[in-house]
């Protein structure tokens, strides 16, 4: 079947896109309103930039009131922390997803417990086993959504997930995206060497 995307509704497009594209990783992210109010919302629309400087970026799509919570907090604040969803959380981060009123905390509608950041002063969620303490380097205004890439400022990784740099999968149990209401864990896994000329 083919399809010519510049006829298609939005909707249409979304479905097609959340479909394919998959796995995708989720960020959970925290931010502070004007208020002080600790926002905290999943983006599936969520990679690495870049490792040197080591950078994210996530995708916040708008609504028909425009910019979410998450990205007017980013902008205003200029800092953030990006969680890496486990199979312990993925329940409680589900429910931060409620459409709620600007002010409102999305946590109070979860038992995650809030930690105090280093580098910023953003909270993070101590049940996360990964998170990152950001500072927004570039906003790109797309159509439709706001586009955030941020620096890595520091790092935090529950003790048991690292040795030497390199995390155990395994252990973290993340837990990624597919499309409608649907998630997935890490299944079968394999190896493949890379050609090297």
């Amino acid at each position: 079947m083919k399809f010519e995307a510049s006829t298609l509704s939005a909707k249409d497009n979304y479905k097609l896109l959340i479909g394919s594209i998959i796995p995708r990783p989720i960020a959970f992210v925290t931010t502070l309103g004007e208020d002080g109010t600790v926002n905290a919302a999943p983006f599936s629309f969520f990679t690495v930039a870049s490792s040197s400087p080591p950078q994210l970026v996530i995708a916040v799509q708008r609504t028909d009131q425009g910019q979410k919570d998450t990205a007017r907090n980013i902008l205003a604040k200029q800092s953030y922390v990006i969680h890496i969803v486990s199979e312990e959380i993925v329940d409680a981060v589900n429910e931060t997803a409620a459409p709620l009123a600007y002010g409102e905390s999305e946590l109070e509608r979860t038992d995650l417990t809030l930690v105090d950041s280093d580098a910023i002063d953003v909270p993070g969620i101590a049940e996360a086993k990964i998170r990152f303490e950001m500072r927004l380097t570039q906003h790109v205004e797309l159509e439709g959504a706001d586009l955030l890439i941020g620096e890595v400022l520091r790092y935090y990784v529950a003790d048991e997930l690292v040795e030497s740099f390199r995390i155990d999968a395994a252990g973290l149990k993340a837990v990624a995206r597919l499309a409608g209401n649907d998630y997935a864990t890490i299944g079968k896994t394999f190896t493949i060497a890379r050609p090297t000329k």
